[in-house]
C-alpha cells in the first residue's frame, strides 16, 4: 500500500494517460432573423409564447399593454422579476400571447417564458436566472377530484342519523 493513488492526476500518470482538459463549448445566442428570441413558458394550465427583442422595455400581452392585461400590481411585479434579477430592466421589448388558466397562472407562465427567452438571447444571464429559480417550470397543478369525495380530498359531511 506504499504507492496509494490520492488524486486523478496520479491515477492518470499511473495509467499512462496525459492530462485531458475538459472542453466546454460556450452557449451560443439563439435569435431569429428579426433579432428576437422565442421561448414558451408554462404555469398551472397557462401556456405563454414569448418573444423578446432589444427595445425600450414595453411589455405587450395578448395585444394589450401589461398594465391593462395584468391590472393587479402583484402580477406586474411578477413580470418584472426576470429583468431585475438579470439587471437588464428597460432594455427589452416583450410580446407575449397567453392561453389557459387564470391571471396568476398566466403571469407565472409569462415570467417563465421571459426568463427562458432572456437566457437564449444572452447566455451570460443564465447563471443569475437559474440561481433565482426562474428557469425551472413550477410543476404544481390542481389535484383531480376523486370519486366518493366532495373535492380532491374533502369528504362529504358525516351524519350519524
Amino acid at each position: 500500500m506504499a504507492d496509494q493513488i490520492n488524486s486523478l492526476e496520479e491515477l492518470g500518470a499511473a495509467a499512462g494517460v496525459e492530462a485531458v482538459e475538459e472542453i466546454v463549448a460556450p452557449r451560443e445566442p439563439v435569435r431569429d432573423e428579426l433579432g428576437r428570441s422565442y421561448a414558451t413558458g408554462k404555469r398551472k394550465d397557462a401556456v405563454a409564447r414569448v418573444w423578446i427583442k432589444p427595445g425600450s422595455g414595453k411589455v405587450t400581452v395578448n395585444g394589450k399593454d401589461m398594465d391593462k392585461y395584468f391590472a393587479r400590481p402583484v402580477l406586474q411585479l411578477i413580470l418584472r422579476q426576470p429583468f431585475q434579477v438579470a439587471g437588464v430592466e428597460g432594455e427589452f421589448d416583450v410580446m407575449a400571447t397567453v392561453k389557459g388558466g387564470g391571471l396568476t397562472g398566466q403571469a407565472g407562465a409569462v415570467k417563465h417564458g421571459i426568463s427562458k427567452a432572456l437566457q437564449l438571447y444572452n447566455p451570460e444571464l443564465r447563471a443569475a436566472l437559474k440561481a433565482a429559480g426562474f428557469l425551472t417550470r413550477d410543476s404544481r397543478v390542481v389535484e383531480r377530484k376523486k370519486f366518493g369525495k366532495r373535492k380532491a380530498r374533502r369528504s362529504f359531511q358525516f351524519s350519524k342519523r
